[in-house]
């Protein structure tokens, strides 16, 4: 079906080499899209190209710096000639108390959360303003409810939402539509470490969500997909959970 035919497409998966990033990768791979994958561990983004097979590349950046961040949009470019979708997935969380946190540590994810997702942004721009593209930038569930051992994470996730509509508004007139995904509970890396330092979360999840279960990597296949294909060219400005339908239960 055309509307969700990626064919000759060029998407770059900040974060792409595990969790969520590899399933919304494996999502455009399969898709038709030709894919980068930028993260910081050079085997681990080997690996996650080889499970993607066909036409996908990797590069070793830190997108704590302007410079990586730059670096893998341009290593995009320069691999597959142009840039159509970018998918800011790149984040890390540190859990504690607020007042717990030092000021580096909150600085430290909003670095990585917010602001390199918006230099991102900015590098991609110009690529993306020459065929019109798509953004599709991770929020969380935290971007909606409050956690008490996630402040930094929550503000980064909730300014990840605002910045979104900003974007949005700023380049339709350059056929860019630029949307937000907020997982849920994903069974990731990351949710792994945070199931082992909270107690009762993985309970407490179970609970909530209607679907009865943890979110999958492969669950955000399909989102990645619409929101990169002409499917959703008349869609920007959105925050979309995929969530089991954790948010629905007050």
């Amino acid at each position: 079906m055309k509307a969700f035919d990626l064919t000759g497409k060029v998407a770059l998966v900040t974060g792409g080499n595990g969790g969520i990033g590899l399933g919304m990768a494996r999502g455009l791979a399969d898709a038709g899209a030709s894919v980068m994958v930028a993260g910081r561990d050079g085997d681990k983004n080997r690996r996650a190209v080889e499970a993607l097979g066909g036409n996908a590349d990797t590069i070793a950046v830190d997108m704590a710096e302007e410079s990586g961040v730059r670096a893998a949009v341009d290593a995009a470019v320069n691999k597959f000639g142009h840039l159509d979708i970018l998918v800011n997935n790149a984040g890390i969380n540190i859990r504690k108390a607020p007042q717990d946190y030092s000021l580096a540590e909150w600085h430290s994810v909003l670095n990585i959360n917010l602001t390199s997702l918006f230099v991102c942004c900015q590098a991609a721009y110009p690529h993306l303003r020459v065929r019109g593209g798509k953004i599709i930038n991770i929020g969380s569930m935290m971007s909606i409810f409050g956690a008490s051992f996630a402040a930094p994470y929550g503000a980064s996730k909730g300014g990840v939402v605002q910045l979104t509509k900003s974007l949005a508004a700023a380049w339709a007139g350059d056929n860019i539509q630029v949307n937000a995904v907020l997982p849920g509970w994903i069974d990731t890396e990351l949710t792994k470490g945070a199931r082992q330092q909270v107690s009762g979360l993985h309970e407490k999840v179970l609970a909530r969500t209607p679907a009865g279960r943890w979110g999958a990597p492969e669950d955000l296949a399909g989102i990645a997909v619409f929101l990169a294909a002409p499917a959703s060219d008349f869609i920007t400005g959105t925050a979309i959970p995929v969530d089991g339908g954790y948010a629905a239960q007050g």
